[in-house]
């Protein structure tokens, strides 16, 4: 490689000795000023001979050499947007010119350069995104297929394998987050299967919806979690509050509160409530399973559901209880406990129209969806494409909530 590098510069410094002057073009004053920046480049003193010829551009900003030669300079610093711009100048002032063919080769190079550096500075962020990991691919992909050189593709292969060991470390370090509120597993981005043929029409038709990466908490809002947030806020408490926030309740589900306040709660730890599609992907996965852990039928195993007495909250379970009943995604009580708020406003014949990407509901309505079945709820109502609502207003016995976030 040192070799090689030696050879290229000679190469070039050659092509120097070769190059017409400005004499021509100048006059002797101008013709002395380029002759200092030729030789910065002869000498590699790549800023000096930048700063030559852009003093020399000012005077006379379309001479061709003078471009050129800047996107020498600029190459040498490896300013590679710099070089492509006045290699592209000096193209675009003379396509003839004497140094147009090298100008061409040049410029093309200069961008092939730029663009894996894009890709370099693009996963090199410390808390590089999958989106940058893609854009990042994308850039490198167009770079290869501008033509690499040898150097070029020893790094282009670098740059692949460095973007596979980020994602890998990626996927390990966020299959789930801490938020200051509890933890919070991450759905990726992709398709599922939305709706049911088994239910009401509102579930109908059965399609299939894009949803972008978006992290879920891992369980149902709890009453402690609930208590912090009405200590740091001038939020009311819900009715039966004095019932509920009991040193036996803790790590049950909050109930009882509307959909404004489950709003404010997520607002509050910086989050959101989800999108129903968000909702139903966290809940079945990509598979078009019928339950969070798959078809079979709603047991005692799987999900707190079908009591009948209320008994001052001793009806819901601690969040997190049923292991079985776990989501694809290792989300917990996506079935009974409590129905869950999403954001969304209601409309039953929404599945006809809505968007094939990232759907967020009609914008107006009366009603919000609810999801996930409840503690009284019978079997069929636990199905991950059940659609209820309520009246945002409504609190109920029944009704709680989780958060979502975009990454």
């Amino acid at each position: 490689m040192w070799c090689m590098k030696k050879t290229l510069v000679l190469v070039a410094l050659l092509e120097l000795a070769d190059f017409p002057t400005m004499a021509t073009a100048t006059g002797d004053t101008g013709a002395k000023k380029f002759s200092t920046g030729q030789d910065f480049l002869k000498q590699q003193q790549f800023q000096e001979a930048r700063n030559a010829f852009e003093a020399d551009l000012q005077q006379h900003p379309t001479n061709v050499l003078a471009h050129f030669y800047l996107g020498e300079a600029c190459r040498g610093l490896k300013a590679w947007d710099c070089a492509e711009e006045h290699y592209q100048t000096s193209l675009e002032l003379d396509p003839k010119s004497s140094v147009a063919q090298l100008a061409t080769q040049r410029r093309q190079k200069a961008k092939v350069w730029r663009l894996l550096d894009e890709g370099k500075q693009a996963i090199t962020e410390p808390d590089a995104s999958p989106t940058k990991f893609t854009q990042a691919e994308d850039i490198l992909d167009l770079a290869s297929k501008l033509g690499l050189d040898d150097e070029q593709r020893a790094l282009y292969q670098q740059l692949h394998e460095r973007i596979q060991q980020r994602r890998h470390r990626s996927r390990e370090k966020t299959a789930s987050i801490q938020s200051h509120d509890g933890l919070m597993a991450l759905v990726p981005a992709g398709e599922f299967i939305m709706g049911s043929s088994m239910g009401e029409a509102d579930e109908q038709p059965v399609h299939w919806v894009y949803v972008g990466t978006f992290f879920m908490d891992t369980y149902q809002v709890s009453v402690s979690q609930y208590a912090r947030f009405l200590d740091a806020t001038s939020q009311e408490a819900p009715p039966d509050w004095n019932i509920m926030n009991r040193s036996q309740h803790q790590k049950r589900p909050i109930a009882n509160v509307d959909w404004p306040e489950a709003k404010a709660y997520c607002t509050w730890a910086g989050k959101r409530l989800p999108t129903e599609a968000e909702w139903e992907k966290a809940a079945r996965g990509t598979d078009g399973r019928t339950y969070p852990w798959g078809n079979e039928h709603p047991t005692k195993f799987f999900a707190n559901v079908n009591r009948d007495n209320w008994n001052n909250h001793g009806a819901l379970t601690a969040v997190g209880t049923f292991e079985g009943g776990k989501s694809p995604y290792g989300i917990y009580d996506m079935a009974g406990n409590v129905w869950e708020w999403v954001n969304d406003w209601y409309d039953p014949d929404y599945y006809k129209t809505s968007p094939s990407k990232n759907p967020t509901g009609p914008s107006t309505g009366e009603s919000k969806v609810i999801r996930g079945g409840s503690w009284g709820s019978r079997p069929d109502a636990l199905r991950s494409a059940n659609r209820e609502i309520h009246s945002p207003s409504i609190r109920g016995l029944g009704t709680g909530f989780r958060c979502a976030k975009t990454p």
